[in-house]
C-alpha cells in the first residue's frame, strides 16, 4: 500500500474507534500475505487486521523475511543481517501503522508463524514499548536477532502466547522449548503450549490463541 514500508492486506474492524485493537500478521518462509489472512474471518471483528508481505521474494509466489540454511544447526540457521534488517523494517512499519491508520501503539499485537514468529520475538524484545502482545506460532526465540542491551528493556506490559507442534519437522520443538525459559528470566508474561502437530496451526492451537486474545484484551 502507498506510504508504507511493507505491502499488506487489510481487514477493517466492524467499528473503528480511537482504541481499536490491531493484529499484524507475519507469515512464514516461502509464503505470502494471503496465508495468515485466511484466518481473518475467524478472528474477532473489533480488530483492524493487517497481513504483511515479507520483503525478500522467493519465486514464483513466495516471500521471506530472511534467507535460511536448511542444512545448518540452530545457531547457523538464519541470515542474521537480513533478519535484523527485517526486524527494523517491521519496527518502522509499526510507526507507519500508528500514524496512517490512527491507532495506538499500545493496542498492537503481532501474530507470527515460523519465520514470522521468530521476527515477532525479535521486535517485541528489542522494542517492547511498541508491542502489547505477540502470538508466536511454530517459531523460536533467536537471541542473535535482538538489539544490544535488550535485557534492560521493560517487559512488564508485554504478554506472549507461544505454541509449537511436537512433531514439527521444520523447526524442532526442542528449539521452541528454550523460549519460555528465557522469557521467564526476563519477566515476560508467557503462555507456552504444545500440540500433537507438525509445522502448522492445529485447530486447538488456533482456538487457544484466540482465547489468549480475549483473556488479555485489557
Amino acid at each position: 500500500m502507498k506510504d508504507f514500508s511493507l505491502y499488506h492486506l487489510v481487514r477493517e474492524p466492524k467499528e473503528k474507534t480511537e482504541d481499536t485493537p490491531v493484529l499484524i500478521l507475519l507469515h512464514g518462509y516461502g509464503s505470502n500475505e494471503e496465508d495468515l489472512f485466511s484466518f481473518s474471518s475467524e478472528l474477532p471483528d473489533e480488530y483492524l487486521i493487517l497481513s504483511v508481505r515479507a520483503p525478500y521474494q522467493l519465486p514464483p509466489y513466495g516471500y521471506a523475511w530472511y534467507a535460511i540454511n536448511f542444512d545448518a544447526d540452530e545457531n547457523k540457521f538464519s541470515d542474521i543481517p537480513q533478519a535484523k534488517a527485517s526486524r527494523d523494517l517491521i519496527v518502522t512499519f509499526l510507526d507507519e501503522v500508528v500514524a496512517l491508520y490512527n491507532v495506538k501503539m499500545e493496542n498492537i499485537t503481532l501474530v507470527g508463524f515460523s519465520q514470522g514468529a521468530i521476527l515477532s520475538y525479535a521486535v517485541a524484545l528489542s522494542c517492547p514499548q511498541k508491542i502489547k502482545r505477540i502470538v508466536a506460532l511454530s517459531g523460536y526465540l533467536n537471541k542473535d536477532l535482538l538489539v544490544e542491551g535488550y535485557e534492560s528493556n521493560g517487559f512488564s506490559e508485554l504478554k506472549i502466547f507461544a505454541s509449537h507442534g511436537t512433531v514439527d519437522q521444520v523447526i524442532p520443538v526442542e528449539w521452541a522449548r528454550k523460549s519460555p525459559v528465557v522469557l521467564k528470566e526476563l519477566g515476560v508474561q508467557t503462555t507456552f503450549r504444545e500440540y500433537l502437530a507438525g509445522h502448522g496451526v492445529a485447530p486447538q492451537n488456533f482456538y487457544d490463541f484466540k482465547q489468549f486474545l480475549i483473556d488479555t484484551k485489557n
